[in-house]
């Protein structure tokens, strides 16, 4: 799609590979670009995402940051609330399975991105860090709230306190990624996940997510009416109906979508 971001298509599953470890304003937007038109595309039954080398992405680009102050830009960080801010929404709102390959380096608002996906496979050894106040800022892309809700609020305020960097061993241990393999199978391995995912009944990942998505601040009783409706909606769906066929003939489900 550009030069900072590549799609590519095949059996529902569409990858988007982060071509530089930083993000970039060009990069930042062709990526809210690429998702938004995943988005858009009923095509689409899973979202891979990857970066390239050794970096899957290690957040704002420093450089061109320091350009800007030195430039005088009024303020140069509103990119946040302009930029990150809409990009993160745009994975949090796909009603696709996101899958996350963490071929490498993931830090600052790369870890708020790769946190924002559903399930995440990471290259063995991968350097983590939140990065944020190492350089003297707070956090963003809402990695604050995905480390409370993954690891628990006092792990969370050590690891933004003290952007030491853990590998991936020790995500996995905390509960912040699913799979550690070496590092030329993760996306081997990542790309085996979406595309189980993508043979699945869509309908029902998407009543997860949305559940997902709200059962940790919901009270229970907004979360069984929330369950409850969506149950109704997706049991009016094919996928559920070819499932319980599948189930009482003793044969493999074959699901479409709808």
């Amino acid at each position: 799609m550009s030069d900072t971001v590549t799609r590519e298509d095949a059996a529902g599953v569409t990858t988007l590979t982060l071509q530089r470890p930083g993000l970039t304003h060009a990069a930042r937007r062709d990526l809210l670009a690429a998702v938004q038109d995943v988005a858009g595309d009923d095509s689409v039954r899973v979202l891979l995402l990857t970066g390239t080398g050794r970096a899957f992405c290690v957040g704002q680009d420093l450089g061109e940051h320091l350009q800007e102050m030195q430039s005088g830009v009024e303020a140069p960080l509103s990119v946040v609330e302009e930029e990150y801010n809409p990009l993160v929404l745009a994975l949090a709102a796909l009603r696709v399975p996101v899958v996350v390959a963490i071929n490498g380096a993931c830090a600052g608002a790369g870890l708020g991105i790769a946190l924002a996906g559903d399930i995440r496979v990471a290259a063995a050894g991968a350097k983590f860090t939140t990065a944020f106040t190492g350089i003297g800022l707070s956090s963003d892309s809402a990695l604050a709230a995905r480390l409370v809700h993954s690891v628990g609020g006092s792990r969370a305020a050590e690891l933004l306190l003290f952007p030491e960097p853990f590998v991936a061993e020790k995500a996995a241990e905390w509960g912040l990624v699913h799979r550690v393999v070496p590092a030329e199978e993760v996306l081997g391995e990542a790309r085996a996940l979406a595309e189980r995912l993508a043979v699945g009944p869509t309908a029902a990942y998407r009543a997860v997510k949305t559940v997902l998505a709200t059962a940790a601040t919901d009270s229970l009783e907004a979360t069984l009416a929330l369950e409850a409706r969506l149950q109704a909606e997706v049991g009016q769906s094919a996928d559920h109906r070819e499932a319980v066929e599948a189930f009482l003939a003793k044969r493999p489900p074959v699901f479409t979508g709808r």
